[in-house]
């Protein structure tokens, strides 16, 4: 940051402020303050990671080998942030520990833009040794912090022509292709042992077997099945292929081979000659694959035929990767396949596939921007109007019965302009779920953009966001403090071979996220959810919950308002208190917090830091979050669209109002602003008693994170 910056953003970053803070004003991140951060989640960890032997799952849930619960709070680093200079790596791993990160998802290591390949080569199978190094000494740095790593394997590889690929320029990601193709799977097979055997001189152990390592995972969002649903399989050549590219026409006509061994060697003679006759070619002639407008007129036996395929490559494919990693290689940490991240259609196939190794994972968003385009957009609505789409829901659809589950990969991107709800929601409701992991997307190498601003195009990057910041470390408390329990009663779902392959074909418009009929999609939000696929008995499905009071059977969350889009999210747990959304509205009271702001929208979350209920902790933080963007944004008329990015400083909308909090033991409470990186100020938030309640007025300083103290 230049000094000319500096000096303009100065003054915010000691929280000063007039008598009537503006709307909106200059916040930017002030990560200078982040060692004396007031939250200091760092004793959360349990240091060294991988202290006493490696994670393991058991009986459905994540344990150390000591069998106690281990639930991952992390974040991704993804491309070169995956190697800093080794100057910068203890301050990143310092970073991370005293917002409570336990696990971090290494990603994209192997992308075009990273650095893990010797860009000097024509190929991709040398790895470079200068960025192993920075990596190992990263990775021994979480470490000593008590954060462990989850590798990834294959990701964003993008194949050159000397690795004897064929039509690598045409390829992209080789997404679906990786599955079946004798050289990508010889390829990623190499990279996993050149990775895995890799001995790490800062630990002394090769990551196969490292404690200290998390998880490995195989491929990150690539399914066949997702990509014939997708229509991606049809083949079709382009030059600058990119994710989410058709396959190739070379890759598409040895998919249909393979499709037709299969088919000789897995149907009788006369059940492929009918097939042969609904596809309409001539006898011994191959039978061609089905593409997505095809899918409503092709009979059930060939539709399942074709899926059965699909099916089978996933399944050969994991159980070759299983072999390789745990037979061959010997790799003691946890292996996970890939992710569920589509809730457009019915993935339980694919999640069954995954169900060989150690935990289920999912990823998702709430509105992904569209970012293909020159001027990039997203839908902006909140989510707190649409319960029933919301990430909460989303994920539901993935848990299977008696397996771990975690998310590797969420967030509410930006300019998202109700971003505020999404980490504060997710956690909650993840707790009341009982899943495994959470980690948010994207951390990128922490460090602050030059002018104070969302970067250019960082929709995902969590650094530079001080309400994201804001929230990260109060549901990190949240989480590792464990201070909302998890549902009464779990609904499971149960589905047959059958059943699975039928859905692939349901309407993905009316169907989604659950694919099964009866299921109401306000379910997750009473109750834990979770499927089977053995075709055993199913716990009867409740009834439509209304939209305008959605309350968990535990009676801790409650989901209100959304049937007027004047959607509140309420949390009234011994271990946390929580206002999120139209709080203006009203919803339903909790015992501890209640708030008069001036905000249309905005995110109230109160959580002990001692580890006791709210009503006895004497060091509470207040997490008070709303709109955050860039200066000099612009949006179109709609606001959808962005046509002008804007420009550092960041600036926010600071919750302006009362705050009271009832029912708490201290005779008397004081209250602090914190820095955006949650260190103490002087700068003092004034506290009012009245009738044993404490109400606080906020937004003069204005901060979005308050320390607030018993007073001595």
């Amino acid at each position: 940051m230049n000094a000319r910056t500096t000096a303009l953003i100065a003054p915010c970053l000691a929280l000063a402020a007039a008598a009537a803070p503006p709307d909106r004003i200059p916040f930017p991140m002030d990560w200078s303050t982040h060692a004396q951060s007031a939250a200091g989640l760092e004793r959360h960890l349990d240091a060294p990671a991988g202290r006493g032997g490696f994670l393991r799952a058991a009986d459905g849930r994540l344990v150390k080998p000591d069998g106690s619960r281990f639930r991952i709070w992390g974040v991704n680093i993804c491309g070169p942030a995956c190697f800093p200079e080794k100057a910068d790596a203890a301050a990143l791993a310092d970073q991370l520990a005293r917002m409570g990160v336990n696990c971090v998802r290494f990603h994209h290591m192997d992308s075009g833009w990273s650095v893990m390949f010797d860009k000097a080569r024509n190929d991709t199978r040398q790895l470079s040794p200068e960025a192993l190094d920075r990596l190992d000494h990263l990775v021994a740095e979480f470490k000593k912090r008590g954060i462990y790593a989850n590798l990834n394997l294959n990701v964003g590889r993008r194949f050159k022509p000397g690795d004897g690929v064929r039509d690598a320029d045409k390829l992209g990601y080789g997404k679906s292709c990786t599955y079946f193709n004798p050289r990508l799977i010889e390829l990623q097979h190499e990279f996993a042992r050149q990775l895995l055997t890799h001995s790490n001189p800062y630990t002394g152990a090769e990551y196969r077997h490292e404690p200290c390592v998390a998880t490995v995972e195989i491929v990150n969002e690539n399914s066949v099945l997702e990509g014939w649903v997708g229509g991606r399989l049809v083949g079709k050549d382009v030059e600058k292929a990119d994710t989410w590219s058709p396959i190739p026409v070379s890759y598409a006509e040895e998919l249909t081979d393979l499709f037709n061994a299969w088919l000789a060697k897995n149907r009788p003679a006369d059940a492929v000659a009918a097939l042969r006759a609904e596809a309409g070619v001539a006898a011994g002639a191959p039978v061609p694959r089905l593409a997505p407008p095809e899918f409503g007129k092709a009979s059930v036996a060939r539709f399942r035929a074709e899926a059965e395929f699909y099916i089978d490559i996933e399944h050969r494919f994991f159980a070759g990767m299983k072999r390789l990693l745990k037979d061959e290689l010997g790799v003691k940490a946890p292996v996970v396949g890939t992710s569920d991240h589509n809730d457009g259609y019915a993935a339980y196939a694919h999640i069954e596939a995954n169900a060989m190794f150690d935990w289920i994972d999912g990823h998702g968003y709430w509105q992904h921007p569209d970012t293909k385009g020159a001027i990039p957009s997203c839908k902006n609505t909140p989510m707190v109007n649409d319960p029933l789409d919301s990430t909460v829901t989303q994920f539901a659809r993935t848990p299977v019965a008696g397996r771990a589950y975690t998310i590797s990969e969420v967030n509410h991107p930006f300019p998202h302009e109700t971003a505020c709800e999404g980490f504060p929601i997710l956690t909650a409701y993840a707790m009341f779920h009982d899943w495994d992991g959470i980690y948010w997307f994207t951390w990128d190498n922490g460090k602050p953009s030059k002018d104070g601003g969302i970067p250019p195009r960082g929709f995902f990057t969590i650094p530079p966001d001080p309400v994201k910041i804001a929230n990260l470390v109060a549901c990190g408390a949240l989480w590792h403090q464990g201070g909302i329990a998890p549902a009464k009663q779990t609904v499971v779902r149960s589905t047959t071979r059958e059943q699975m392959i039928d859905a692939l074909r349901m309407d993905r418009n009316k169907e989604r996220p659950f694919f099964t009929p009866g299921f109401e999609r306000s379910t997750p939000l009473v109750h834990a959810t979770r499927f089977r696929f053995d075709g055993g008995a199913a716990t009867p499905f409740p009834s439509a919950a209304p939209l305008g009071e959605i309350v968990a059977d535990t009676g801790e969350l409650a989901w209100t308002g959304a049937d007027r889009q004047k959607g509140l999210v309420t949390v009234d747990a011994a271990g946390a208190q929580a206002l999120i959304g139209h709080v203006r509205e009203g919803g339903r009271p909790t015992k501890h917090l209640a708030a008069d702001v001036r905000n249309d929208f905005c995110s109230l979350m109160l959580v002990p830091l001692d580890g006791k209920p709210v009503a006895q902790s004497s060091r509470l933080l207040l997490a008070a979050t709303g709109w955050c963007g860039n200066t000099d944004m612009q949006w179109d008329e709609k606001r959808r669209a962005i046509p002008g990015w804007g420009r550092g400083p960041v600036l926010i909308e600071p919750v302006t109002g009362t705050v009271t909090l009832r029912g708490l033991a201290a005779i008397s409470l004081r209250a602090r602003a914190l820095t955006t990186a949650g260190a103490p100020t002087d700068a003092a938030i004034p506290v009012a008693a009245a009738s044993g309640a404490f109400t606080l007025t906020l937004g003069t300083p204005a901060a979005t994170m308050v320390l607030i103290e018993a007073a001595p």
